[in-house]
């Protein structure tokens, strides 16, 4: 098939840090078809999600604007996405495009697909294993062969869930990366996960019974991916098969990272750690992107769109685009460096802050419920697991830190004509009050069941925007 533009493929896997990526340098080999697939593209090394989670990075991601564009902050965004934004599958079906969006209804962020698709992306199946990407295959694989078969050129967008919670790949991905006894008696690292109250049914109703060693779950994190990354191989062959792939873009990225054992954030992505904020991006399309170029320049999540667009040929909207295109960057092009960014949370807890390639600065606008302190400030070069907190030895770099990210507010607030929505969104937690102690929080915020937790990502259908 011919068509008078290029189609376009996104893989927005949710949850997949990109240090647990082999591509990526990682110990265990996790995506060697992504890997495969990088060697034809240009991977970017420092790519970052700075406002999590899913629901504020997707609206960054599909319009090409940050938190101050998107007016979205909170996972619980109340409302639509406003209308003084366009997303990217409203600006692609303007230009004649077929859009289909799979794995993402009733989001906000989702605004503007022609069609919307699903799969079980959550509950264990009668193995007790949760097969989310071959589930993916079986949506995804016949819409691709439908919309290639169309005159139009096409956006497919694919939401996989492989390495988001809970992490149950199939046989022999759940031993892929672990072969001690997970139920050691004499091992107490999961007691900590256990006795986390908020979390624990949660993390109990899909962790087997009776593991004992949080480095199982760590590899079933790792198994999931492997999992993905060979069902992913299948998606590869058909756009192959089909004769598309040298007129098709194709996009791996995500949304957010995960935090496994780390920080006391166990088995989640809330907390404005590396962990949680560092992303793949890898982007291949046949003659208009080098192949086997890796670019170590930091880029931004808000930098997508504007780069699927002039990759398309296609004029930015007349408001302009928060992200940068990163065409000039693939091609070697001298271009202006991101070196510090604003960075927020409103999942769990809500925070904010401000990083730049030494220093990391995280300021609490409401208590905590893992009893953190309110001002956090890491060095990222001696401490890049952020473990020490220098806030108190080191007052003048908090300081100029937080002088720097509330200048950056007050000029994106100045330049939007709204206020920065981490300050308006008070009941991002649904408890409808504002935590005044971390015991409060505690006691307050509670997931429950892998059903409870699958309902609080994604508001009813109806609620989406139109």
């Amino acid at each position: 098939m011919t068509t008078s533009r290029p189609n376009v493929i996104v893989f927005g896997i949710d949850s997949l840090r990109r240090d647990h990526m082999s591509s990526y340098g990682y110990h265990r080999l996790t995506t060697p078809y992504m890997d495969a697939f990088a060697k034809r593209g240009t991977l970017f090394e420092q790519h970052f999600s700075p406002s999590i989670p899913t629901t504020p990075a997707y609206a960054s991601m599909l319009t090409g604007m940050d938190t101050f564009g998107t007016d979205v902050v909170a996972l619980r965004h109340r409302g639509p996405l406003g209308g003084h934004v366009r997303t990217l599958p409203e600006m692609l079906a303007d230009a004649g495009y077929n859009t289909t969006c799979i794995g993402f209804t009733g989001n906000p962020s989702s605004r503007g697909f022609q069609t919307y698709l699903d799969y079980e992306a959550w509950i264990p199946d009668d193995t007790g294993r949760t097969p989310k990407a071959q589930l993916m295959n079986e949506v995804a694989i016949p819409e691709l062969e439908r919309l290639a078969k169309d005159e139009k050129p096409f956006f497919l967008f694919m939401r996989h869930m492989d390495p988001h919670s809970p992490y149950l790949p199939p046989k022999p991905y759940d031993r892929m990366f672990y072969g001690a006894d997970e139920k050691d008696p004499s091992n107490t690292s999961m007691e900590p996960v256990y006795n986390f109250k908020p979390f624990a049914d949660f993390l109990k109703s899909w962790i087997p019974e009776g593991v004992t060693d949080q480095e199982y779950v760590s590899a079933l994190y790792d198994g999931a991916i492997a999992y993905m990354d060979a069902c992913i191989q299948s998606i590869f062959a058909k756009i192959e098969a089909l004769g598309i792939e040298e007129e098709t873009l194709v996009v791996i990225t995500s949304d957010h990272g995960e935090t496994l054992y780390e920080h006391d954030c166990f088995f989640d992505h809330h907390g404005l750690y590396d962990c949680t904020l560092v992303v793949p991006l890898i982007i291949k399309f046949p003659g208009r992107v080098p192949e086997g170029r890796r670019v170590k320049d930091v880029s931004l999540i808000q930098d997508i769109t504007p780069t699927i667009m002039e990759l398309l040929g296609l004029e930015p909207p007349e408001y302009g685009f928060d992200g940068r295109s990163l065409v000039p960057a693939m091609k070697g092009e001298p271009t202006d460096k991101v070196s510090e960014f604003y960075i927020t949370e409103c999942t769990w807890m809500r925070k904010h802050g401000w990083r730049t390639p030494e220093w990391k600065l995280i300021r609490a606008l409401e208590p905590d419920f893992h009893f953190k302190p309110e001002v956090e400030l890491y060095n990222l070069i001696q401490d890049p697991e952020e473990n020490v907190n220098l806030a108190e030895r080191e007052p003048e770099i908090v300081a100029l830190l937080e002088q720097r990210m509330l200048r950056h507010i007050a000029k994106r607030e100045a330049e939007t004509g709204r206020v920065n929505p981490i300050y308006t969104n008070t009941n991002w937690s649904g408890a409808g009050k504002t935590f005044e102690s971390s015991q409060e929080a505690y006691d307050s915020l509670h997931i429950g069941s892998l059903k409870k937790a699958r309902a609080l990502q994604a508001k009813e259908k109806e609620a989406q925007a139109k």
